[in-house]
Order: structure tokens, then C-alpha cells, then sequence
């Protein structure tokens, strides 16, 4: 049976954030992840999933100036010190999460270019390296360039083609079957090629990235797919509710930890 990851970015915005980890667990969650810890202490967040007894799938590195537009610089010329510096300080949350997955974020730069390309391929191979010292994966995730314009991977056969050329063990694909669908779509044929790459996978309704319970995909079909190929890691629930937080668990309850 999956194991549903609340994501406290975007889920339980009802609470100030080190109260969701209450408020998930609260909801049955076992697990939660988010986009970006750095702005509460690496002992406070780790007291809140102690106390809730809840486990860190997953979140991401620093991704630059976020308020100015940055999303990610791996893949900008000229950020490589100020990456290096970025995974220490997300390792130094890692420590005390007990988190064993990242992502990195690439950035907004043009795929084709060289400069952008190579940087990105420096990026990812050091990021890699340095986290399996601590024995964590690093995920990439290609993003639709409609919730994120410009953005420098945004396309799954570029992502899975980079994972084999680099040949890192560690190094592994986020799939978000949101995103997949918009951009590519056949997402139950990819889930079954793709899945002996994927380290993390996450959910939303498309279009409207709501509840996983309508729209465009049949998620309890995609659901027990994901359980008939053997995944045994996390989904994160990267959704934003329609509504109250709660009154939109519906879909989640038969998954609920009592």
C-alpha cells in the first residue's frame, strides 16, 4: 500500500509550519515532505517529526533567490560556490531529519544551451557525490513549463537520458505524475519504464493540481499500478487543496495511519 508524504508547503496552510507537522500527523500522515526547510531550525523541525512520529521523504536544496525568481541555479553559470555551499547547508538538515532523498533544482536557462548544460551536468555530478557520502539520493525533477516557464529540465526523456549517462547510483528521477502528464502525458507507460530509475514520486490533480480524486487522471488505478510494480518509497501529496486542508482528505482516508 503506498505511503502517502503530506506536503507542508502546500497542504495545511491552515497552521503556521512547524504546527503542520502536528496537523499531519494528526490527519494520519506517516510521513511529510515540503519544498524548503531553511527558515525554521534543524532541531525544531526535527522535534516536530520525533514528537509525531513522522518520517522526512523528502525536500529540496537551497534554490538561490527564490523571491527574485530564481528556481534553482545548478544549471547557471557562475552559482557552482555558491551550490557548494547550498548542500552543506541542506546536509546539515538532512542530518537531523534523517531525510535520505534531495532534490535539486535546475534553474530557469535555455535546455539548449551549451554553457547552461554543462554547468547543470557539473552541478548534479557534484551534488551526487558529496550526498552519497552521507547516503542519500539526489532526485532530479522535470517541471512543466507552465506552473514554471523557462525552467532548464522539462523534459522526462532529458532527465532519464542524464541519470544513465552519469551512472551515479544515488542519482535518481522524481517522478510527479502532474507534471508528466502535462508534459508528456501516457503516464502508466512511463511509470512501468521509468519506475526502476524513480526515487520519489508525487501526485495532483490535473489540471487544477487539486485533491488526487478527479480531473483528468484516474489516480486509484494509478495507485494500485504503482503497488503491482513493487514501488516501496514515498508519495508526496505536492497538491494544493481546493479548500480547508481536512475537508479534502477524502480520497486519503482508506490510506490513513490509525
Amino acid at each position: 500500500m503506498p505511503v502517502f508524504a503530506a506536503n507542508l508547503t502546500m497542504m495545511f496552510n491552515e497552521w503556521a509550519f512547524l504546527d503542520r507537522f502536528d496537523a499531519a500527523a494528526e490527519a494520519g500522515f506517516a510521513a511529510v515532505e515540503y519544498l524548503f526547510p531553511y527558515e525554521a531550525t534543524p532541531e525544531a523541525i526535527a522535534e516536530r517529526l520525533a514528537r509525531n512520529n513522522l518520517q522526512q521523504a523528502l525536500f529540496n536544496l537551497p534554490p538561490g533567490d527564490w523571491t527574485a525568481g530564481e528556481r534553482g541555479i545548478a544549471a547557471l553559470p557562475g552559482r557552482f560556490d555558491a551550490l557548494k555551499a547550498d548542500v552543506e547547508r541542506a546536509l546539515d538538515y538532512a542530518a537531523a531529519t534523517g531525510v535520505r532523498r534531495l532534490h535539486l533544482m535546475a534553474g530557469i536557462a535555455d535546455p539548449h544551451d551549451e554553457d547552461a548544460a554543462s554547468c547543470y551536468r557539473r552541478s548534479v555530478t557534484y551534488a551526487a557525490g558529496r550526498l552519497a557520502e552521507k547516503g542519500i539520493d539526489l532526485l532530479l525533477e522535470p517541471i512543466n513549463g507552465r506552473n514554471m516557464p523557462g525552467y532548464f529540465l522539462n523534459d522526462f526523456a532529458a532527465a532519464e537520458r542524464l541519470i544513465a549517462e552519469c551512472g551515479l547510483p544515488n542519482l535518481k528521477l522524481q517522478f510527479d505524475i502532474y507534471h508528466r502528464q502535462i508534459i508528456h502525458g501516457d503516464v502508466t507507460m512511463a511509470l512501468r519504464r521509468l519506475l526502476p530509475i524513480t526515487g520519489h514520486i508525487q501526485i495532483a490533480s490535473v489540471p487544477s493540481r487539486n485533491e488526487p480524486d478527479g480531473e483528468e487522471l484516474n489516480y486509484p488505478y494509478l495507485f494500485g499500478e504503482i503497488d503491482r510494480l513493487g514501488y516501496d518509497g514515498f508519495i508526496g501529496c505536492e497538491y494544493v487543496p481546493r479548500g480547508h486542508t481536512l475537508d479534502g482528505l477524502g480520497w486519503f482516508k482508506p490510506f490513513a495511519r490509525s
